[in-house]
Formats: structure tokens, sequence, C-alpha cells
């Protein structure tokens, strides 16, 4: 597990409403953002993985498992690789930080689920550095 990849927020409301914050979220490296809706809570996308790129996950509405592992060869990996699960929701401000070398697949717990993502790698580096699995090469929990 990445423990140390995982930035807690905070909340706070009062009587104009609620702010959710990360202070502890270093945005330094970020260059792009873009947002996932997915068109139902069965679809699981994945397996993507990137030797270089960095991600970052924050669950905007919903909520999300998302299940990583750690690519051991990425021309030919380990079929033996053990997935680590993450939840985020909408409740618990969290960032989910996914290093290089890393695959990631995620389903949405319930409709109308959307999750944020961001990248250190412009879109033309990023699909220089994509390499896609099938869902069925790894096992993984997606029990919530």
């Amino acid at each position: 597990m990445l423990e140390k990849c995982v930035v807690s927020g905070e909340n706070f409301t009062d009587h104009r409403g609620s702010v959710r914050f990360f202070n502890g979220f270093n945005m330094n490296e970020v260059v792009r953002f873009y947002e996932i809706t997915p068109a139902d809570s069965e679809q699981i996308r994945g397996w993507q993985a990137h030797k270089i790129e960095k991600k970052w996950f924050y669950c905007l509405r919903g909520g999300f498992i998302i299940n990583i592992i750690k690519v051991d060869n990425f021309e030919k990996p380990s079929n033996k690789l053990e997935a680590s699960k993450y939840i985020l929701n909408d409740i618990e401000p969290k960032v989910l930080c996914v290093p290089q070398g890393y695959a990631t697949a995620f389903k949405a717990i319930n409709e109308n689920a959307a999750l944020q993502v961001f990248s250190n790698f412009s879109l033309d580096e990023s699909k220089n550095d994509d390499f896609r699995f099938s869902l069925e090469r790894w096992s993984a929990d997606w029990k919530i």
C-alpha cells in the first residue's frame, strides 16, 4: 500500500456553506487535469500504466474503488502481481498519488460519480508513455 501517497484534505462548514481543501497537496508537478464521469457503476476502467508519468486522483462526486499495481516489467509483466485497493469518496477528502511505474484500474461505486485526475505530463507526453493491459491480467478487489 502507498499510504504515504494519500493526501488527506479537510472540510470547513459554516453558515455560508462549505469548503474542501488540501493544503498538503503540492501541485508543483501538475501540468494538466481532467475529469472522468463513468457511464455507470458497473464498468471497470483499466489497466493503464505509465513508466514515467505520475497521476493524482481526487473524487469530486460519489465514490470510486481504485486498484493500483506496481508493474515489474512493462514489456512482459508478471501475471502474479498484486493489487492494492483504495476507496475515494466525496465525504472524506483525499488525493491518491500514484507514482510512475504503476498500473491503475478503477470503477465508480455509484451512478453520477466524478473523478478528477491530475498529471505531470502533457497529453502528447502521456501518449508516448501509455501501456494498456487487459482487465483479466491481474485480479483486484472490487467490493466496497
